[in-house]
């Protein structure tokens, strides 16, 4: 299939490409921007504008819905909707530039890894990750600040607001358990860094599961633009229309539990992992205080009380395990423990008493 029918099929009409001095002034600021937010990967300033000067840009006409910005791997190209000011371009191109960095093609020119996406001949795998993850490299680079947002009925702060915000709170938290510095290291490089270590904390199954999950909430979101997009171009209403209307609040719906339940399992998995492995006081304190700050990182819904209930869970097992090391069962641990960590005990009987306290009052935080 030529360029041009895969641009006619996805509804883009070219309206104009974008000249050389625009490209090379949008490639000389993006190359500076990433080296500048990303010093650690070891990118050449220069190298980077060279290979990004390379790239083919055009203003087009786009369905509404559509990406405002879309990078096609089989001309190197990126295409802006027409709407978008010549000042802002830029703040859509870094997402693109991104993948363009990050693809991997094999020899006849097929696109087979994109940061942390595996094109396989039968599907497509962390599609959703990889876009998520591109997001909030993008949004760091252009100095977004956090905003507190409502998706679906569910309430969370992120650095994405417009764009994947769902999927980048879950990828978000994947990073805040195993390191962001591994997520984008592994996004930009298109290695499996990330994935590895991320299986080996909560499980390859885990990780599969929460790879695909992440997947399926970008695909019902397309789907909802879609039937959006064929309900504006109805005159009138119809029984068709309603019908659209009911399988969107389906999709909607769907999106919502998918998320939870994707949530749900990125805490259990990780956590139960982690608790395992202590093996002495000092991981003991940091494995709760990563527990007691993955509540900044959760997505809020009504009636959402997972994250209290298994916290109050883990702060009673934690009691436990910090009696069993005071009381000699873990030798190693009695050599290094000290007079002040007797306050740890106290600790985590105050925290529990409050978690219960407040979730007695907090009636949105009910047992469902």
């Amino acid at each position: 299939m030529s360029i041009e029918s895969d641009l006619k099929k996805d509804g883009i009409e070219v309206t104009e490409q974008l000249d050389t001095l625009k490209v090379n002034s949008l490639a000389t600021n993006i190359a500076k921007k990433i080296c500048d937010t990303f010093p650690e990967y070891g990118f050449n300033q220069n190298e980077l504008f060279i290979k990004l000067s390379r790239l083919n840009m055009y203003k087009a006409k786009m369905p509404e819905g559509m990406a405002e910005a879309n990078y096609f791997y089989k001309n190197t190209s990126i295409y802006f909707n027409e709407h978008i000011q010549d000042e802002d371009l830029e703040e859509f191109a870094i997402h693109e530039c991104i993948h363009y960095i990050q693809e991997v093609k094999d020899n006849r020119n097929y696109l087979i890894r994109m940061g942390l996406c595996d094109y396989t001949e039968f599907r497509t795998y962390g599609l959703g990750l990889n876009e998520a993850a591109v997001q909030l490299m993008a949004s760091k680079i252009n100095g977004i600040p956090k905003e507190y947002v409502k998706y679906f009925g569910i309430n969370f702060e992120t650095i994405s607001p417009s764009y994947y915000p769902l999927e980048c709170c879950l990828v978000n938290q994947l990073a805040y358990l195993v390191g962001e510095d591994l997520l984008f290291e592994s996004t930009l490089k298109s290695n499996d860094n990330f994935k590895n270590k991320l299986s080996q904390a909560i499980t390859p199954k885990s990780f599969m599961a929460i790879q695909n999950a992440i997947d399926n909430i970008l695909y019902a979101e397309e789907d909802i633009i879609k039937l959006n997009t064929k309900i504006a171009e109805t005159d009138d209403r119809n029984k068709r229309v309603d019908g659209m209307l009911k399988k969107i609040d389906e999709l909607k719906n769907e999106i919502l539990l998918t998320f939870m339940r994707t949530q749900n399992l990125i805490i259990s998995s990780y956590f139960d992992n982690a608790f395992n492995n202590i093996e002495n006081l000092e991981e003991l304190e940091a494995y709760r205080k990563k527990l007691y700050s993955f509540k900044d990182y959760l997505g809020i819904a009504e009636g959402y009380n997972f994250f209290n209930n298994y916290y109050v869970s883990k702060m009673e097992a934690l009691e436990e395990k910090y009696n069993a090391f005071e009381n000699g069962i873990y030798e190693t641990s009695l050599k290094i423990m000290s007079r002040k960590e007797n306050k740890i005990l106290a600790f985590f009987r105050a925290v529990k008493k409050l978690i219960l306290g407040e979730s007695a009052k907090d009636e949105t935080y009910k047992n469902g």
